[in-house]
């Protein structure tokens, strides 16, 4: 298995920090890292439970992220520091119970079969959503028509935050260039690698309630918009 590091934003998840760190370093892999990204949003014990599981294991590292302004610029900080130590896959995952440790072997058979991208998917067949309210499945699912209409894509699942990728494709974005500091980014990330070989497989959401903004639904239209009007590519490919 080639060097995988998985990037985790987390925030205020002592409650689950360490049985997510143990489901994934149970995983039957030796050279799958967890780089935990956190920034000063998070008031509770996570950190230090963190860097506990990092002084036992040089499989686990913290990275505060000082200049953070929200959790998309900790999943882009994540890949930079990544990059940089040498990771030649790499995986995006929640670190809040969203997403299930236990799934992280289809996406590294995917980049092992040679994939450049695997989409995690809740809307393939096998894949599903738990714990969401109506509204949010609809946002989830209506978002994903709207995106595929708009942006000539043709994925099942535009908004999933549970992916992979192969080095090179990381290499050749411009990670500074994003639009979006919101739930936008996973469309816009799929978007500038449509070129590339990918693949969608089945993953199990668990989501949690949560207040319907319309600021947060029109920043994603804008975007939306904005990427069709101008063709932009942070992507180079």
């Amino acid at each position: 298995m080639k060097k995988t590091i998985i990037v985790m934003p987390v925030a205020n998840e002592e409650a689950t920090m360490g049985a997510v760190l143990d489901r994934i370093l149970e995983l039957p892999y030796d050279n799958l890292y967890i780089y935990v990204v956190m920034d000063s949003y998070s008031k509770d014990r996570t950190r230090e439970i963190v860097e506990e599981y990092a002084g036992k294991t040089d499989r686990v590292k913290l990275v505060f992220y000082k200049e953070s302004y929200g959790v998309i610029s900790c999943y882009l900080e994540g890949f930079r520091h990544a990059l940089k130590d040498g990771a030649e896959q790499i995986i995006e995952m929640d670190g809040g119970g969203s997403h299930l440790p236990e799934e992280i072997p289809q996406f590294v058979e995917k980049l092992e079969a040679g994939y450049d991208c695997v989409w995690g998917s809740r809307f393939v067949d096998g894949g599903g959503i738990s714990n969401h309210p109506l509204y949010r499945r609809i946002l989830s699912s209506g978002g994903t028509v709207l995106a595929n209409l708009v942006l000539g894509t043709k994925l099942k699942d535009m908004t999933s935050g549970f992916e992979a990728f192969q080095r090179h494709v990381l290499e050749n974005m411009n990670l500074d260039k994003f639009l979006s500091t919101g739930h936008m980014y996973q469309t816009e990330m799929r978007y500038y690698c449509r070129k590339y070989h990918t693949v969608e497989v089945p993953i199990h959401y668990t989501g949690s309630e949560s207040s319907l903004r319309f600021r947060v639904v029109a920043e994603a239209l804008r975007i939306l918009f904005e990427l069709k009007r101008n063709e932009k590519e942070v992507g180079k490919n």
